[in-house]
């Protein structure tokens, strides 16, 4: 009788319990329900012996000779444990918080049962090891966690335990009412790396509940696995008229079309939280060549932000960092080297971080300082850092720097076609301190490719044109189209440039190496060049792409026999050329404004082709040039998305390739700026030269992306074989030679 008296008062007061995650609520139940009585929460032992068994023996299995190890965790009075002893599951480890109701089950199997163990302790902190056990039977525990008071902080706190604890290969155990905020948790925190599927538990002969218990299983696979939810029950198996079965149908068809969707995108944007969970693999240890996006941001920081997460693939050079965060300027998130994986590689390549997160500007952070971004950053990538034995260390922050010591800017002009415009004076890190031997460039770029320095010119204040040896001895400048601009390192100081607006551009000086690239190029047809000179004829020579006037004003001043045409589409490009960069135009070099693509296919047709409504030659001056023609592209491309910076994608299409075959028809010479850091975009553009042209040379440029290509038709006839010889043919032409070492006949490669 003072039994059962027991038992109704605690059944009471488990009715008025309230709040299932209260120590001191349980203590009391225990207390008062009494030692040496047992309590199930959804499942009675012969309901529940079958799929429970099945479920352990297929583990046992794989386990081999070795006892599984299982934990039950909120055991409470249930006598689980003590059936599974008896079937011959005796390495059984028991807790609960509550001390009340592990005192009275040690006391009650102490001796019967000596071999199972019995712990007070939280399952929300659980006191054991990594991979300790083979298997985790919850009998209820997580939906008690799950209470609407605290969310689901506790139900996470727990399965982040059982992940951490249970061994690979194990399995996760769940018996639940399988509520909608429960599976919800369940499988957020089991989508990825996970095996699960949901059987159902027997009911009890005659019983009444209007409830169904699920046994949900869970195996820990691999990391980044990601496997549908499968259901091991018929349909028609259980009443499909009640809610809570519809309710579960409902919520495994939407988790597996989230899973149908994470496996079939090949670009992801995860969430932070889903590569926490594993979505790609283990974030605490390094996996090469992984890459993945993710969104950065949260509750406590100013801003969110799109990042990738990229591990290096095997260095040739040992590696600096463990890990780096790369930010890149909105103005260059469009960029090829950027925003296309290939190009992303290279950055990791040159950061020499082990992991590598860059993280991309947008709107949203305009008028931020980097030091705010920084700060910002700072505590979400910790997040992202793999583990390391050492001691931990900073996250080194990197971006594209343009190496300016000091920057002022002359001009900023924005045209329809080419968009914003900069002129600037620009002093580099590595230019030396006196002000004797101190080197000032001004230079152009374009707004739609930051990263790149459209045109270069050294600045003088004693242009010395007529004296060629004294340009020669101004000393190599290595710089190119394709130098980094960046924008973010920019100088402090705004003072200006002391005199640079009293000097001159020196056009007997290419501070570009790429021209000087262009111009070594002659030497591959220096023979036909000296036939052409002394017939006193000029050569036609033709270059797509203005930019500050440069190129075309050393050939004016170093080839004088050469008749030079510039094709350039924006008039504001010319008008920057000529008041700027010291560019002016003779009989010798004429501007036209016009497409160059067709320019080149109609030129020939049109024997006067007009400038500004001048005709370019009169019949005479066409008896004086030769058939050979020089055609040189040096546009930039407006696409950089593209990974082709220069030229623009049109100029190397077919099209205009057979275009230029033709135009070169009586012999003459394709010159490409070739800019890409993709080798299989250069490799693509490559194959098609070769399709079309007879003869296919290369010159790439030592420390720069640039490639020249040359080009010939069948009918030309080149210095190849002989190329130390035209070197020397083609500097006593030129009446400016290239500093020493510049004309280098063992660089160029036959590709055709």
């Amino acid at each position: 009788m003072e039994k059962k008296k027991r038992r109704e008062a605690a059944t009471e007061i488990f009715d008025t319990l309230g709040d299932f995650t209260s120590k001191e609520n349980w203590d009391k139940f225990f207390t008062v329900r009494g030692s040496g009585d047992s309590f199930e929460w959804y499942a009675e032992w012969p309901e529940l012996r079958d799929p429970l068994l099945a479920q352990l023996k297929t583990v046992a299995a794989a386990a081999a000779a070795d006892p599984l190890q299982i934990l039950v965790p909120g055991c409470g009075s249930s006598r689980v444990s003590e059936y599974l002893y008896d079937d011959g599951f005796r390495c059984t480890t028991n807790i609960d918080f509550s001390k009340v109701v592990v005192s009275d089950m040690l006391r009650r199997y102490v001796r019967s049962r000596p071999e199972m163990r019995w712990r007070v302790m939280d399952m929300t902190e659980l006191q054991f090891a990594e991979e300790t056990f083979d298997v985790i039977f919850d009998k209820g525990g997580l939906d008690a966690l799950m209470e609407p008071e605290h969310g689901a902080k506790l139900g996470t706190k727990y399965l982040k335990e059982v992940k951490r604890v249970l061994k690979s290969g194990g399995k996760f155990l769940c018996l639940t009412l399988a509520e909608s905020h429960v599976l919800a948790l369940l499988f957020t925190e089991l989508r990825f790396g996970w095996d699960t599927s949901i059987a159902i538990i027997p009911q009890k002969i005659g019983s009444k509940s209007a409830f169904q218990t699920f046994l949900l299983v869970a195996v820990k696979g691999k990391m980044g696995v990601l496997n549908q939810l499968s259901l091991l029950f018929e349909h028609h198996s259980i009443n499909l008229k009640g809610e809570q079965v519809h309710s579960l149908l409902d919520a495994v068809e939407n988790e597996n079309k989230l899973r149908s969707q994470y496996s079939s995108g090949d670009d992801i944007v995860y969430s932070l939280e889903d590569l926490q969970l594993g979505a790609r693999g283990n974030l605490k240890e390094l996996l090469p060549g992984r890459r993945c996006q993710t969104i950065l941001g949260n509750h406590g920081s100013l801003y969110h932000y799109k990042a990738i997460l990229l591990d290096s693939k095997q260095h040739s050079e040992p590696l600096l960092y463990h890990c780096g965060v790369f930010i890149v300027p909105k103005a260059r998130a469009n960029e090829w080297l950027f925003s296309s994986e290939e190009g992303q590689w290279l950055i990791v390549e040159s950061s020499k971080a082990a992991r590598l997160i860059m993280v991309f500007m947008d709107s949203r952070h305009t008028g931020a300082s980097m030091d705010e971004i920084q700060k910002d950053l700072s505590p979400l990538v910790k997040g992202l850092a793999p583990e390391r034995s050492e001691d931990e260390t900073l996250i080194p922050f990197m971006m594209a720097g343009d190496g300016i010591k000091q920057r002022d800017v002359i001009h900023e002009v924005t045209s329809t076609v080419t968009g914003h415009m900069i002129v600037e004076d620009v002093i580099y890190d590595t230019a030396a301190e006196d002000p004797p031997n101190l080197k000032v460039f001004r230079r152009l770029t374009f707004g739609r490719s930051s990263g790149l320095v459209q045109s270069e010119a050294l600045l003088s204040d004693n242009i010395l044109q007529s004296n060629p040896s004294a340009a020669n001895k101004k000393g190599k400048v290595v710089s190119s189209r394709s130098r980094k601009k960046g924008g973010q390192k920019r100088s402090e100081s705004h003072k200006l440039i002391h005199g640079s607006k009293s000097m001159k551009v020196d056009h007997s000086c290419l501070a570009s190496l790429y021209h000087s690239g262009i111009v070594s190029g002659f030497a591959l047809i220096a023979t036909t060049l000296e036939h052409i000179v002394s017939s006193g004829k000029k050569i036609r020579t033709y270059i797509i792409g203005l930019g500050a006037g440069l190129l075309p004003m050393f050939l004016r001043a170093c080839l004088p026999f050469l008749q030079i045409e510039v094709v350039e589409l924006d008039p504001i490009v010319l008008d920057l050329a000529s008041e700027y960069f010291s560019f002016v135009e003779d009989d010798q070099l004429k501007v036209h404004i016009a497409d160059g693509i067709h320019f080149i296919r109609d030129v020939d047709a049109v024997k006067s082709f007009p400038v500004n409504g001048t005709p370019t030659y009169s019949p005479a001056d066409e008896n004086k040039t030769s058939g050979t023609k020089i055609l040189i592209i040096d546009a930039d491309s407006s696409d950089l998305s593209s990974g082709l910076s220069c030229p623009p994608t049109d100029f190397v299409e077919d099209s205009f390739l057979l275009s230029v075959r033709d135009f070169l028809s009586e012999g003459g010479i394709f010159i490409i700026n070739l800019v890409s850091r993709s080798a299989a975009i250069k490799e693509k553009v490559i194959l098609r030269l070769k399709a079309v042209f007879n003869q296919l040379f290369s010159l790439e440029l030592e420390e720069d992306v640039n490639e020249i290509l040359f080009a010939f038709p069948a009918k030309m006839c080149v210095d190849a074989d002989n190329l130390p010889e035209a070197v020397v043919k083609l500097n006593s032409l030129m009446k400016i030679p290239l500093p020493n070492g510049q004309i280098e006949s063992g660089r160029f490669r036959c590709l055709l």
